[in-house]
């Protein structure tokens, strides 16, 4: 455990005199997102700045340090019976607090339980003059700032180096089943649909291989009598297939082809595409496998209600991340010119033109 942050306000100070590029990393786990990084910036590094700050479990609030790795936190947390409901996926036993929240990464419970934008109560950011700001609070209620915070969820570390995190922390579920049953891709969706609809303790809808795999969390009771009620069999390793999504451990994300995100509607029929397919989140998250075209998989994408990213793999020289309209690159301009006037941080990493 470490308090880096002086160390790390100095680095800025000094990149900044020197017009010196910053590229910032945590545990190194999640490069493989967003544009490929500026090969001539420095590495500005928080995997050192780490601990737990405060942590009260009867008020469900933990703030951490960014460098702070989650497996580390969900140790702590699950000696008090709690957990981080929004499942954040570890790509390496290095995964940190801040990287999940930059890259805005949320697990499989995330349409019922929110997502780690939807946790943060508050951060301390460095900005671009090295002046260490506080946004938001510790408490549900206090709202000061509470849009500055939430706006580091998938910036990518373009508007700052995240120093802090406060956040909400939930009781582990009493109890937990999973349900599977054959089904073809062209009715999972309806199926999945109306099953979210209901009220039910559900906390994952996904498809894959021709399967569907519905997830029930909460109270035993509640547990075992919507599962008497639903069709499927009961899966015996039902918790390690949720993990495999979870981490992207899953078969399906193996392999050097091209993985791809469409964030949609979840109603929203299936894009045309060869090519292996899985969907999570009762339809709204799916993610396709293959050589494909940006433009071709935008034009999907935005009649479904939604964006397409290139995960992982494919060309990283170019866009990666769904083109946005003028007026919306305006904005996002605008606020990476207020807290980082110099450009120091994370250069087109999310956007050539960011």
């Amino acid at each position: 455990m470490a308090d880096e942050s002086e160390a790390l306000r100095k680095q800025i100070l000094s990149a900044r005199k020197n017009n010196q590029k910053l590229n910032i990393v945590g545990g190194g786990t999640k490069d493989f997102m967003g544009r490929t990084a500026d090969s001539h910036a420095e590495t500005l590094s928080l995997a050192e700045h780490t601990g737990i700050v405060e942590y009260h479990p009867v008020e469900l609030i933990m703030t951490v340090r960014a460098g702070t790795r989650i497996a580390d936190i969900e140790a702590a947390l699950a000696e008090e019976g709690q957990c981080l409901h929004f499942e954040p996926p570890r790509f390496g036993d290095a995964s940190t607090l801040g990287g999940t929240l930059a890259c805005n990464l949320s697990g499989p419970a995330r349409p019922w339980t929110g997502s780690v934008r939807d946790q943060v109560l508050g951060i301390r950011l460095l900005n671009g003059k090295g002046e260490h700001l506080r946004f938001g609070g510790q408490v549900m209620k206090n709202v000061a700032g509470y849009d500055v915070s939430r706006l580091q969820a998938g910036a990518m570390g373009t508007l700052g180096a995240i120093t802090e995190i406060s956040l909400k922390v939930m009781p582990l579920p009493a109890s937990s089943m999973t349900l599977v049953q054959d089904m073809p891709m062209a009715d999972v969706i309806r199926y999945m649909n109306q099953r979210a609809g209901e009220s039910k303790p559900i906390t994952g809808a996904a498809w894959v291989d021709g399967k569907v795999y519905l997830r029930l969390s909460g109270a035993r009771s509640a547990v075992e009598a919507t599962a008497e009620k639903w069709s499927g069999e009961v899966m015996e390793q039902g918790e390690a297939f949720w993990k495999q999504l979870q981490h992207m451990t899953h078969e399906f994300f193996q392999g050097d082809a091209p993985l791809w995100r469409f964030s949609v509607g979840s109603t929203a029929p299936n894009p045309e595409l060869d090519g292996p397919m899985l969907i999570d989140w009762a339809g709204s998250q799916r993610w396709y496998r293959g050589e494909a075209n940006m433009a071709k998989l935008e034009s999907m994408a935005k009649p479904a209600g939604g964006q397409v990213s290139l995960f992982r793999g494919g060309d990283r020289s170019d866009e990666v991340m769904h083109y946005q309209p003028e007026a919306l690159q305006n904005i996002q301009k605008r606020l990476k010119e207020s807290f980082d006037p110099d450009g120091l941080f994370n250069p087109g990493r999310l956007y050539s033109w960011l």
